[in-house]
């Protein structure tokens, strides 16, 4: 295996995939040079401003520099976002594709698929501009390998499934009797559940299974975190 990326946790899957659980809240795969991120749910904070919520601009040149610190770190070939990569069909207007398209331009050299989550069905797809594939779940992004894409928590026969759509967070707890809750990778034997990466997203502590093993993004690295609720 390649060097981590900085910060990064290693995970190897049952069937030997070796995987990194990287900071930016996305998962490298670097046997393919592939990274995935869920959730990202592009306008969503346009969606709220039209039903007159007070709700920050900003967001969306989050995520794009976030996407391009994920790039970057990993030098990925291949981006795959596992569904909600649009939150609602009336955010998805002019201004969002005006940074949106620019982006896709400056990393016209990386392919680029979106398996589709419940958010895109309504939203609609991208326009074919953007140069993105497009797969329904369960999808296999490589034949004969251990690794399936979903956006939904699936369970299948035989494989691993990386899913997001929980937007899952743990609680931290410190010794003045404080509490801090993070986002976090959720990992069971046949399914690794990614955190939500979007600037913009809810997060649930209580979407996960009790007996998850969770690995919780402390800053800029993830750390496995012990029964205890505290960092390795």
């Amino acid at each position: 295996m390649p060097p981590a990326p900085p910060g990064a946790h290693a995970l190897t899957l049952p069937g030997g995939t070796a995987l990194w659980l990287l900071p930016q809240r996305a998962v490298y795969w670097p046997a393919t040079r592939t990274v995935f991120v869920a959730d990202v749910h592009f306008g969503k904070a346009a969606t709220f401003r039209r039903a007159g919520q007070p709700v920050p601009h900003g967001t969306t040149a989050d995520n794009l520099a976030r996407l391009d610190a994920v790039l970057a770190a990993t030098g990925a070939q291949h981006l795959v976002f596992l569904g909600d990569f649009l939150h609602a069909r009336s955010g998805a207007d002019e201004p969002l594709w005006a940074q949106l398209l620019p982006w896709r331009a400056r990393h016209a050299g990386i392919r680029m698929t979106l398996v589709r989550g419940n958010h895109d069905l309504h939203a609609g797809d991208p326009p074919a501009a953007f140069a993105m594939a497009l797969a329904d779940e369960p999808w296999r992004p490589l034949a004969n390998a251990e690794l399936l894409a979903c956006h939904h928590p699936l369970a299948v026969a035989e494989g691993t499934v990386l899913a997001g759509h929980l937007h899952p967070t743990v609680t931290l707890y410190g010794l003045a009797r404080d509490a801090a809750r993070l986002p976090c990778f959720a990992f069971t034997p046949g399914l690794l559940v990614l955190p939500a990466f979007g600037a913009f997203t809810g997060t649930s502590s209580q979407s996960i299974a009790p007996q998850a093993q969770r690995f919780a993004v402390v800053g800029d690295r993830v750390a496995a975190i012990r029964p205890s609720g505290k960092p390795d």
